[in-house]
């Protein structure tokens, strides 16, 4: 049991690698497609930001780790959370393979549903579906964890894209007409050089919003699983040298992460994060609308808005979903046929189908991890 306590651990290291190079695009598309920086300058940065924006907080993972499912209705766990890393990491490398800027996140949450669904025998109890609170942003629970900020967040990145680049837009209208200095700075190579500096913050200001709530849920997962460890007695053989897995009396108490998770997870982030996911770049850079610095700068500082109060909310949104609807809202702000629908189609297919098929997959494992014998 002790082996495969370790076997999950590593498989979330794994996710959380996978996570890193898929979702690279989220805070560097943008800054590659307007030639601001070079790929190897823009995942340089990302990964230094994803890094210090996974050591802070951790509301995300501590409702990765007990908002969702209930473990009182059935024994959380390794094979269970091997089966939902599992579901995760397919269902990523099948949209990796293609191109698709899905979510890592739903992803992981689908494959935690589907094991759970499939250990506790279809029994839809299993999954925490709905603790309605006051006020309403700590209800807990599927619907208002998952599902709410699944539609709600990326039409507020979309909003908030399509009214920023209105806003700009507007001044730069506005200092063309006032003459003098200030219409030469509105002319546009002045305009590319200021934003194509600005850009380099938003850029960043993505990486930290990023490793601030994607990194965040596999540290639950792996705290999850080592809570889980703890309770049930595996952890009691552990030899001197990995007594560091141990969960803390905080972790166990309270639900805390452990320092060691969280700077273990952020490296291997940064790291996958510094391999880059070229596939998906070439998607949300160049084939979803041409963009100039300033339409960078303002999808990437709304969608890092929006992902930035999810995070202190302890939401896990989906990093993707928001920068591709901040380059949407972008895009129809500089004219409505500016977006290439047709990559939106597939895009948004991809989104909808998240969930529940790596959620299928992982149900799909624990079912022949029963019938092997293994669960």
């Amino acid at each position: 049991m002790l082996t495969l306590v370790l076997i999950v651990v590593a498989t979330a290291l794994v996710f959380e690698y996978i996570n890193g190079f898929h979702d690279t695009a989220n805070s560097i598309a943008t800054v590659v497609a307007t030639k601001v920086l070079t790929p190897l300058q823009a995942v340089g940065m990302a990964a230094t930001m994803n890094l210090v924006g996974a050591l802070m907080g951790t509301a995300v993972a501590k409702t990765i780790s007990s908002g969702l499912i209930d473990a009182g209705v059935i024994d959380v766990g390794s094979q269970l959370i091997l089966c939902a890393l599992l579901g995760g990491i397919v269902w990523n490398l099948i949209t990796w393979w293609f191109g698709l800027p899905s979510s890592s996140s739903h992803a992981l949450i689908g494959g935690l549903i589907g094991a759970a669904l499939a250990a506790a025998h279809n029994d839809l109890g299993v999954v925490i579906w709905s603790q309605t609170a006051e006020p309403v942003w700590r209800s807990e629970g599927v619907l208002w964890k998952v599902v709410v900020p699944m539609v709600s967040s990326p039409v507020l990145g979309f909003a908030v894209g399509f009214l920023m680049m209105g806003v700009l837009f507007f001044f730069i209208a506005m200092m063309a007409r006032a003459g003098g200095r200030l219409a030469r700075a509105a002319r546009p190579r002045w305009v590319n050089g200021f934003f194509g500096k600005a850009q380099i913050l938003s850029a960043a200001g993505m990486g930290f919003a990023h490793g601030m709530n994607d990194a965040q849920k596999t540290m639950g997962i792996v705290a999850l699983t080592l809570v889980s460890a703890q309770a049930a007695g595996t952890l009691d053989v552990l030899p001197g040298w990995l007594a560091f897995l141990h969960p803390s009396d905080a972790a166990l108490a309270d639900g805390d992460i452990d320092t060691w998770i969280k700077v273990t997870c952020a490296l291997v982030m940064a790291a996958g994060t510094a391999a880059g996911g070229w596939r998906i770049i070439k998607t949300l850079g160049h084939k979803l609308v041409k963009l100039h610095p300033i339409h960078g700068f303002a999808a990437e500082t709304s969608a890092a808005s929006v992902i930035l109060g999810a995070s202190a909310l302890g939401i896990p949104v989906s990093t993707t979903h928001n920068i591709s609807a901040a380059i949407m809202g972008v895009g129809t702000a500089k004219r409505l046929n500016a977006i290439k629908w047709g990559v939106v189609n597939k895009m948004v297919w991809a989104w909808i189908l998240t969930i529940p098929m790596s959620g299928g997959i992982a149900y799909g494992l624990f079912r022949l991890f029963q019938a092997a014998g293994w669960a």
